[in-house]
């Protein structure tokens, strides 16, 4: 445990202790702007944040310093999530995840620990660490935590998501439980991409895939792609995956030679473009993973797969959509959504330890932490042709 107890009623341990106003009120608060000292200075705690008038810059954040159960991690290498774009964008995910004030962004991070707090055993200084982003209560009353399930926890502090500030920061306070050593065979660039990995593992884990499956994959963008490393890991063939860009499907036949692919457009019919999907396979399918959230893509979906199939969802789109009912329940299609992820971190670095899944070339942009605006920009620009691009420090 790190810091004081909850004061708050009905507040978790770790949501008073990360409580951002612990940001927002520090004297050393600052929305930098270009040209600031602060942006030159390599000892500043400078992060990237975003707000609720849709801009992104630069702040800069009070000094950190390790508490009971914590470490401090000089955060080497963090990837922009779709998530991340979309706050920013949108202001909001769904009706409750709410951009309210100034919140740092990112969540796919790894570093090196730097200091540890009092009664840390697990991570010394010098380890190089993935940071886990969600950040559960823990407790026993919690009935998701209790049952090994805790990104169901409602009292969770996952890192980026309004109000939490996120991980793409300079120097990040974390508790070390929720830290994964790094092998020395792994870079802080694989392990920051060690989080969508676990998005990726969450939804084939729960799918139920097996060795041998022919499998759909709706989209191709960073989701998309890692989730065809993880169904080719696991033995799926063949496998069909499709994306609005051409050049996407290209870099994913570079990722995996055998992939079939399908360039699909923004006005086809889901029935037709299912038909070719099905006729690429040549196979019947029975699992499509469903990477977009959107409402045409997975109906696409739902048609691709046989009598009993399922239709996996891990995209998020928009929070209302309508679904061929009728055709679901005659064809007994189970349609399955997946949020975040549970104990999926300590697999993902071992498949990429193990050289099963090779993340690097998914890393088409880089930008030093001080130009993290600009990476910004190139993230939400489809046209920049950004698989996934990295601010590293």
């Amino acid at each position: 445990m790190c810091g004081a107890a909850p004061t708050t009623p009905g507040s978790s341990f770790y949501e008073v202790a990360y409580d951002p106003a612990r940001v927002l009120k520090s004297a050393d608060f600052k929305i930098l702007k270009e040209g600031d000292a602060e942006l030159a200075d390599k000892t500043a705690n400078i992060a990237c944040a975003y707000n609720p008038a849709h801009e992104v810059h630069m702040i800069n954040k009070p000094k950190v310093s390790a508490r009971k159960g914590e470490a401090i991690v000089h955060v080497k290498a963090t990837g922009i999530c779709g998530s991340d774009v979309h706050f920013w964008k949108h202001g909001h995910i769904g009706p409750t995840m709410i951009v309210t004030d100034e919140c740092g962004a990112g969540h796919e991070s790894a570093g090196e620990v730097i200091e540890v707090g009092e009664g840390v055993t697990d991570v010394k200084v010098g380890d190089r660490v993935a940071i886990e982003a969600g950040v559960p209560c823990s407790q026993p009353d919690c009935d998701p935590c209790r049952l090994g399930r805790y990104n169901a926890c409602p009292r969770v502090v996952f890192f980026s998501t309004p109000p939490y500030h996120g991980t793409l920061t300079r120097y990040h306070a974390h508790p070390s439980a929720w830290l994964h050593k790094l092998p020395d065979n792994v870079s802080f660039e694989e392990g920051s991409l060690c989080e969508p990995l676990a998005v990726a593992l969450a939804g084939i884990e729960r799918a139920g895939i097996v060795l041998g499956d022919p499998i759909a994959i709706c989209g191709a963008g960073p989701i998309g792609l890692i989730t065809l490393l993880a169904a080719h890991a696991a033995g799926c063939y063949p496998i069909v995956i499709t994306d609005l860009f051409e050049s996407r499907l290209e870099f994913a036949k570079k990722l995996v030679p055998t992939v079939k692919t399908l360039v699909i457009g923004r006005n086809d019919k889901s029935e037709e473009t299912a038909e070719k999907i099905k006729a690429l396979a040549a196979a019947p399918i029975r699992v499509a993973m469903e990477c977009t959230g959107f409402e045409s893509s997975i109906r696409t979906a739902i048609f691709s797969v046989i009598f009993g199939g399922k239709v996996f969802v891990i995209g998020v789109g928009p929070s209302e959509q309508s679904y061929p009912f009728g055709y679901c329940n005659a064809n007994e299609i189970d349609l399955q959504f997946q949020y975040r992820y549970a104990n999926q971190y300590p697999k993902a670095i071992r498949l990429v330890a193990g050289g099963l899944i090779d993340l690097k070339p998914l890393v088409t942009h880089r930008f030093p932490l001080e130009r993290a605006v600009e990476a910004f920009q190139v993230a939400a620009d489809p046209t920049q042709g950004a698989i996934k691009v990295q601010i590293q420090d």
